[in-house]
């Protein structure tokens, strides 16, 4: 039987780093609530790499706190989905697909 290596750290910081805010292109730190980092599973067929980093998930609370100040949603709502969009990146699935799934719920 396969083993997957599914090692994923969670973090979480109040803003995201410069140079990261700087490589995607955004102007302000509020317009990243979360990140994932690093190889989706489905790329590297779950099979680990040797002397790489496991992938991290960031969840940026700053950003996520004045998200939901203009929100009437709840808190632990947008971080549910914040989360389960960056582990969606773990796994392989595509922004597109993810809004597919979104999609699929409403």
């Amino acid at each position: 039987m396969k083993e997957i290596c599914a090692d994923v750290l969670f973090q979480v910081s109040d803003f995201a780093h410069e140079e990261v805010l700087t490589h995607l292109g955004l102007t302000s730190p509020y317009q990243l609530l979360g990140l994932f980092e690093g190889i989706g599973l489905a790329q590297t067929g779950g099979a680990a790499w040797t002397g790489r980093m496991p992938n991290r998930i960031w969840l940026y609370r700053q950003p996520i706190l004045a998200y939901g100040s203009t929100r009437e949603d709840r808190l632990e709502d947008i971080i549910k989905h914040v989360l389960v969009h960056e582990i969606g990146h773990h796994f392989g699935l595509s922004d597109a697909d993810m809004e597919a799934i979104d999609q699929a719920e409403d």
